[in-house]
């Protein structure tokens, strides 16, 4: 594969998961495993660190 391909997909999977935590943080999502329930803190962490990621692999493109 290329390597913009391959830059291209991850920044798409890392928007992904960064609207995804964003739509869990405003909707008010729980998200739980086994009897864990997860922070909505944790979501507004994961959307600065995955959409940094995001945009410095985009960047990355050029």
């Amino acid at each position: 594969m290329k390597k913009n391909t391959i830059l291209t997909f991850a920044t798409v999977i890392f928007s992904a998961v960064a609207i995804l935590h964003l739509l869990r943080y405003i909707l008010g999502w729980d998200l739980a495993l086994n009897s864990y329930s997860f922070p909505q803190w944790g979501s507004i962490l994961s959307v600065i660190i995955t959409a940094s990621l995001a945009y410095h692999l985009h960047k990355l493109k050029d």
